[in-house]
């Protein structure tokens, strides 16, 4: 009796051990195959029928438990699984860019990005560059640090006059020329003054069609044109932001997160220098930068680096 009881052990332990072979048939569905126990002991049709018995059983809790599986599946909750694995997983790239300068104010961004180790981008105005020795010195403090990017911003910022001076194409993208020589830029990248236009390879979004044929004849001219994805508006005077630091951290987390900036994992957040002349904007500007320190896949970047 003993000895019948051991083989009937063996013989399950063998059929078992045939589980994971499997093959295709021509419907496409998968078929265990029993690798030779029934040929190879004829004798023991008890055992095999114990075999066979758990495999059936094997099989349909193996059925059960992805039946079960697939009815629990939320959607929803399995979408929110994604967009929070998503967030911690790709590289996402920051802009910081800082239009109108050279200003007062400018000299501290380039302190700030200097002290935090990273990298900002300025959109300079060719007239503001000439108007004083001290504006001048603040556009080669600039130039001079490998942390800091200048591009082109124009050279009048359209006398404060958009449609009038988007209205003649041709005019306007002289005045890019201009400050692209008189500031001695390395990069063909621009800002339109109060417009945000986009114009990278073959993708473009217009805010107001009075700067369309401009941004397009920078185009062809192997301009990129670049706009925002968010802007943050300090008072130079109070140092009083529009958003607190949180609430600016959470709009930049979420358009990166949701994949809604312009270039997905890429945002692009718009400020002026003259923002930064008290020590509250520059002790706002530095808040935010540690947030965003913060995060393990965020990384400060050059504009001239964004993705066509």
């Amino acid at each position: 009796m003993r000895k019948v009881v051991n083989s009937g052990v063996v013989l399950i332990g063998l059929g078992i051990g045939s589980l994971g072979v499997y093959s295709c048939n021509q419907s496409g569905t998968n078929k265990v195959q029993n690798v030779g126990v029934a040929d190879s002991i004829p004798q023991k049709k008890d055992s095999l029928v114990v075999v066979q018995d758990s495999i059936s059983k094997v099989d349909s809790l193996r059925k059960d438990t992805i039946t079960k599986m697939e009815e629990n599946l939320d959607y929803r909750g399995a979408k929110d699984t994604t967009v929070l694995l998503t967030d911690t997983v790709s590289p996402r790239y920051i802009y910081l860019t800082f239009d109108d300068g050279p200003l007062n104010g400018s000299q501290h961004l380039d302190s700030i990005a200097t002290a935090k180790g990273i990298k900002i981008n300025a959109f300079l105005i060719g007239n503001h560059d000439k108007m004083s020795k001290k504006l001048h010195g603040f556009t080669e403090r600039y130039k001079s640090n490998p942390l800091v990017d200048c591009y082109n911003h124009s050279y009048w910022h359209a006398h404060n006059k958009y449609s009038t001076f988007y209205s003649n194409p041709q005019t306007a993208f002289e005045d890019f020329e201009l400050a692209e020589q008189s500031l001695g830029l390395a990069h063909k990248i621009v800002r339109l003054p109060g417009r945000n236009i986009w114009y990278i390879g073959d993708r473009k979004k217009v805010d107001l069609k009075s700067g369309a044929s401009t941004a397009e004849l920078l185009h062809q001219n192997g301009y990129k044109v670049i706009g925002w994805d968010c802007e943050w508006k300090i008072n130079g005077v109070t140092g009083k932001p529009d958003l607190t630091v949180n609430q600016l951290y959470t709009q930049m987390k979420n358009l990166l997160r949701k994949g809604t900036s312009y270039t997905k994992n890429n945002v692009v957040l718009l400020t002026h220098d003259n923002m930064y002349q008290t020590k509250k904007g520059q002790r706002l500007l530095s808040d935010l930068i540690d947030s965003l320190k913060q995060h393990p896949n965020y990384r400060f970047e050059f504009v001239r680096n964004y993705p066509q």
